[in-house]
């Protein structure tokens, strides 16, 4: 295990007072080989969120793990609050999680095995990989994203399948170099981080995951307007953001 003795979650809320309880008890439950330290940035929430979040942090001494919730005073965006969680991060490792139940916890072991083996730098999740099994809602969706995917490689010479994957880890020295080059807000973050990857020249391998896409009604946020702002955060941060 070396120098690896800790694993930062850092999970990003906004209106997810469904889900919520239910992905933080999957998350503390998950067995790993590291300690975990769980970081909650809410983003303003609008919903029930916040309250169950400060349940959460007025009982994190009895926590069984080290939880630490964070509230932003405004609402800024998924880019803003991820931000937050890496500046917060304490572990060695440092993976994001989104707070809906799209993907699995369980999964956590095959994504931090790369960088404790010592072959990565940077790891993501594709849903793409072995998709048989993964629940895609939105088929017009998923070939955007697939475009969009595909941009991100040329510009940022990254070769993924899946760069809009929630599912992305870091070892704390590559987040150290990045995060404070960061200033995407909303759903930017993807594309940023994965420019700094290329720009920073970080080892980084795909693992598949698995997948159950959500539909609007069931919370799901990003859209049309988020998929054509896509395509400018690509062109920003891959050909017009220097080191």
């Amino acid at each position: 295990m070396g120098q690896f003795k800790k694993l930062s979650i850092i999970i990003p809320v906004f209106n997810e007072e469904r889900t919520l309880s239910q992905l933080i008890s999957a998350v503390e439950s998950i067995e790993l080989p590291l300690e975990k330290e769980i970081i909650i940035v809410d983003d303003c929430s609008t919903d029930g969120s916040r309250e169950i979040l400060y349940h959460i942090s007025k009982n994190v001494e009895d926590a069984p793990l080290q939880i630490k919730v964070v509230f932003l005073e405004k609402n800024q965006g998924k880019g803003a609050a991820v931000r937050r969680g890496f500046q917060e991060a304490t572990g060695d490792i440092i993976l994001i999680q989104d707070a809906d139940l799209e993907y699995n916890p369980q999964e956590y072991p095959r994504l931090i095995a790369p960088i404790i083996e010592g072959v990565a730098d940077v790891v993501y999740g594709s849903r793409f990989l072995e998709p048989k099994n993964n629940k895609i809602i939105y088929r017009h969706g998923y070939l955007f994203s697939k475009a969009l995917n595909q941009m991100s490689n040329v510009l940022s010479d990254v070769c993924l399948s899946d760069m809009y994957t929630c599912y992305k880890v870091f070892s704390k020295d590559a987040i150290d170099k990045i995060w404070p080059r960061l200033t995407s807000k909303r759903f930017g973050i993807d594309p940023e981080l994965t420019s700094w990857v290329g720009k920073l020249n970080f080892r980084i391998v795909e693992v598949p995951i698995s997948y159950i896409g959500r539909t609007y009604e069931e919370g799901k946020k990003i859209n049309w307007k988020d998929g054509l702002a896509a395509i400018f955060h690509i062109t920003k941060y891959n050909l017009f953001t220097k080191k």
